[in-house]
């Protein structure tokens, strides 16, 4: 099964501002379907808390910064701080997160690789382990 892990996007520094991109064949392991940002979120709140059957994704922090918290299915848990608009977080099918710790203005932009399917969801963390467990 495929590790969640950081990928870098080209950052072409200038004295007028920087500039960072993406072109899905040469830095995206998946056909982009879907992109969502998540914005304004109140101090103190949590987003996620679910993982997917099939859906791939890439988390990037265009401002402010947000902590991806992934949890095995052994309730083991990472931290990984996301802070900087030239690298994301790609997380593999059937990985467990959650989202906390939004700065003021924090914006996170999620790069997918399926359309928006409510049952590709797995929202309960007893069936979350019974699936990996399985594998």
């Amino acid at each position: 099964m495929m590790k969640h892990k950081i990928i870098n996007f080209p950052k072409i520094q200038d004295p007028r501002g920087n500039l960072t991109f993406l072109q899905h064949s040469d830095q995206i392991p998946f056909k982009i379907e879907r992109t969502f940002w998540t914005y304004d979120v109140p101090g103190g709140e949590i987003r996620g808390g679910h993982a997917y059957y099939k859906q791939e994704e890439i988390i990037v922090a265009l401002s402010g910064s947000f902590d991806v918290v992934i949890t095995s299915n052994e309730g083991i848990q990472e931290k990984i701080s996301l802070n900087r608009s030239y690298y994301g977080l790609y997380l593999p099918a059937k990985t467990w997160r959650h989202i906390e710790n939004f700065s003021t203005n924090a914006l996170a932009l999620h790069i997918s690789s399926e359309s928006f399917f409510k049952e590709d969801y797995i929202r309960d963390f007893q069936e979350f382990k019974r699936i990996t467990d399985e594998q």
